[in-house]
């Protein structure tokens, strides 16, 4: 998601003016230099300018000069121990270096595209079938793109690549909150998080070490299909299955889960399991069509906006920080995994609500004061930025908890996948609203940190989920708070583990 910072590192460059050696073909490389190009205030050669080619012999050149300049027509010349990367392998200099914001936004409409498609058809088909399928796309065009021979084949299959990794997304967020119960929801998600923030920090070492853009593609993608043995050990989500009315077929995952956890379900316990209610499809207008699911939909797409907006503008920006690029990525990833691991005892100590608005509103306070810290400060900007990337880790991991709690079973992953596409759009705007720095330096943190600052207070709006049970159905206008259930394990000290689901899954109001 973000290697493509380190494929795009600046070198110095310059116009091809080798026509010269037509006429000099003796000329040193420095004599060449200060032949065919002009020098810019600092007296140093122009990068994006030459002079233009003349038919004159050399003793003409020399003696009287040119003065007309073109921009370079003739492609550029970087220096020869540079490692190959985007940039020079396709010349992402000069009027072609918005192209690297362009295909980061490219890459963000993939994620959009992946939560229009995956989000649905999770819904539709199972949370297990989509997983494995978005693993074969990463799998396979994220190892194409090391191969690609056109930038703009680059971009395609970054769009492909970007579709892929929001289906995973959120296709293992309804996997961690269907699986567990109430308490260990947070867990869940966030654990799963934190090896998001893990391979951020690997990200820095590989892109140290690897400077060739293609081998280090290849490096960070050919791993994916370690993970095809998924395919004999991922589960269906048994939730999923009750709510569609395949009640056999959750019997018998549940049987597995349980043997693994070398626990036993009593048979007439497990033939109890069955939805609330007589299950009945739904669709994104159910979104809509209830109060209670319309004002959530609506904040929460606000807040995975504002999430993104933040996240993305501040990872993509490690460039422009002033310090060591691989060393701001460690720090950024390093921050990433105290940011994530936090949130756990946040969400159970200030709830999901409060949690949610005050880590929004720091990490907009970051971005608004980073506007004031003069430009020769980036000690003071990376410091401010750090702090800002793990509020706003923060808040992304807990809009992600706090979403598949909000929203009910049978629409579950469409209402995530909405606010995923909320969350994508923001990713294709923040490359964008990084190019309005042209015109003044702050301007790009200024949008950054007003954004989630007002969305941050729209959160207080919001009902609170903590220690409720999950939604199946779209009925429910608040969540409902957790009540004690049959048990379907042996009495334990933990209360909440392995197969104990299925107390949020069915409901025996007898026993109760």
């Amino acid at each position: 998601m973000i290697g493509q910072v380190f494929m795009v590192v600046d070198v110095p460059h310059h116009c091809n003016t080798s026509w010269i050696r037509a006429v000099g073909p003796n000329l040193t490389e420095e004599e060449q230099l200060n032949l065919t190009l002009p020098r810019d205030m600092d007296g140093a050669y122009e990068q994006c300018s030459m002079y233009s080619p003349v038919d004159w012999d050399l003793s003409s050149i020399v003696a009287y000069g040119l003065n007309a300049t073109e921009k370079c027509s003739s492609g550029w010349v970087y220096p020869s121990a540079q490692p190959p990367s985007l940039l020079t392998e396709f010349d992402l200099v000069c009027d072609r270096k918005d192209l690297n914001d362009i295909s980061q936004s490219v890459y963000m409409a993939g994620l959009l595209l992946g939560s229009v498609m995956f989000g649905p058809l999770s819904d539709r088909i199972g949370r297990r079938p989509v997983f494995l399928i978005c693993l074969v796309f990463q799998g396979l065009f994220g190892v194409g793109i090391a191969f690609v021979p056109h930038f703009y084949v680059y971009m395609a299959f970054r769009c492909v690549v970007g579709a892929s990794v929001s289906g995973i997304l959120i296709t293992a967020l309804a996997l961690a909150t269907e699986w567990v119960g109430v308490s260990s929801r947070p867990k869940a998600v966030l654990i799963s998080h934190c090896c998001f923030a893990i391979g951020q920090m690997i990200l820095a070492g590989l892109s140290y070490g690897i400077r060739n853009w293609r081998l280090l593609e290849l490096a960070g993608s050919a791993p994916v299909f370690a993970l095809f043995f998924y395919f004999w050990v991922l589960p269906e989500s048994a939730r999923w299955l009750v709510t569609k009315g395949r009640t056999e077929e959750a019997k018998k995952v549940l049987q597995k889960a349980a043997s693994i956890n070398k626990r036993t379900i009593p048979p007439g316990l497990l033939e109890q399991l069955k939805p609330e209610t007589q299950p009945k499809s739904a669709s994104i207008l159910d979104l809509f069509r209830k109060k209670h699911l319309w004002k959530v939909t609506l904040i929460m797409s606000c807040t995975w906006f504002a999430d993104s907006l933040v996240y993305y503008g501040l990872s993509l920006n490690v460039t422009s920080f002033g310090l060591d690029i691989y060393l701001t990525q460690l720090a950024f990833g390093a921050v990433e995994l105290p940011a994530r691991f936090s949130c756990i005892f946040l969400l159970q100590w200030f709830g999901r609500k409060k949690t949610q608005a005050v880590l929004l509103l720091l990490s907009g306070l970051m971005c608004l004061i980073i506007t004031g810290i003069p430009e020769d400060q980036p000690m003071a900007t990376t410091v401010l930025a750090i702090i800002g990337k793990f509020t706003a880790t923060a808040s992304f991991s807990t809009s992600y908890v706090y979403s598949a709690e909000l929203f009910p079973t049978v629409i579950r992953q469409t209402g995530v996948g909405l606010c995923s596409m909320s969350a994508r759009v923001a990713g294709i705007i923040a490359p964008l609203i990084r190019l309005l720095s042209q015109y003044h330096r702050a301007i790009p943190m200024a949008i950054f940190g007003s954004v989630p600052v007002v969305v941050g207070l729209l959160c207080f709006l919001l009902p609170e989920t903590r220690g409720a049970d999950l939604a199946d159905n779209t009925g429910a206008a608040t969540p409902q708070m957790s009540s004690r259930r049959p048990e379907i394990l042996p009495k334990r000290d933990t209360t909440e583990d392995g197969v104990d689901l299925e107390k949020d899954i069915y409901r025996d109001s007898d026993s109760n």
